[in-house]
């Protein structure tokens, strides 16, 4: 094994056991059996070292989203991964309380990956006709709240123990970036420009259309994403 990796499963295992989300240099260098030096030239300083251990730890919950099949409906999609996100936190208090920290300057690469793969299914809602809002408005939105939720209730377990808690605000934070299958024709006017434009738009992203340049396409996509944006979701 490698200085780097022992560095970082003597960090993941005092991190689990830690009463906070916090682990000292000297108590890592003891645990792999190093120096400080060689824990400076691996991660640069401590927070570089707790960047490196979130990544190491969620890399097992997001390489299982990577590999997950898309189901043709990807709403429902949506809502697994909410549940999954939530399930991951409660099982991994630390490791999470961690990624969120504003203690770190730079977030964590795993929390940059989570919001990837998030926008990916929101873009295949929009090329379905199911978004109401452009995919990237609607990641900040479900993200935050998804990311709230967790944080409430590995933080405040008393306070929020209602065990339909997360349910609720997920399916409110998505019916209000969602239609239904065929609701879109039954929507205010605005309402349906807002869907057609969010669909366009993710169609565009996938496929390019060959008669306009690329940043001619580009340039669409961002007008298709500010019509997403213009309504009010009912």
């Amino acid at each position: 094994m490698d200085v780097r990796t022992r560095i970082l499963e003597a960090a993941a295992e005092l991190l689990s056991q830690a009463p906070e989300a916090d682990i000292s240099t000297r108590a890592v260098c003891e645990a792999a059996g190093v120096g400080a030096p060689a824990l400076y030239r691996q991660f640069g300083d401590k927070e570089g070292l707790l960047s490196a251990v979130v990544d190491y730890g969620f890399e097992q919950y997001l390489s299982s989203k990577r590999a997950a099949q898309p189901s043709d409906d990807p709403v429902r999609d949506l809502r697994d991964g909410w549940d999954n996100h939530v399930a991951f936190a409660v099982d991994n208090p630390n490791y999470y309380r961690l990624m969120w920290s504003p203690g770190l300057s730079a977030p964590p690469e795993a929390a940059a990956e989570a919001h990837r793969l998030l926008l990916a299914v929101l873009e295949r809602c929009a090329a379905a006709g199911r978004l109401r809002v452009s995919p990237e408005t609607a990641a900040d939105m479900v993200m935050s709240a998804n990311s709230g939720v967790a944080l409430s209730l590995i933080s405040r377990p008393a306070i929020y123990a209602d065990p339909e808690f997360s349910t609720r605000v997920r399916d409110a934070v998505i019916d209000a970036v969602t239609v239904p299958p065929t609701a879109a024709d039954d929507a205010p006017e605005d309402g349906r420009t807002a869907v057609a434009a969010a669909t366009l738009g993710a169609l565009l992203r996938d496929r390019p259309p060959a008669a306009l340049t690329e940043a001619e396409t580009a340039l669409l996509r961002e007008w298709l994403g500010r019509l997403s944006d213009t309504s009010t979701p009912s």
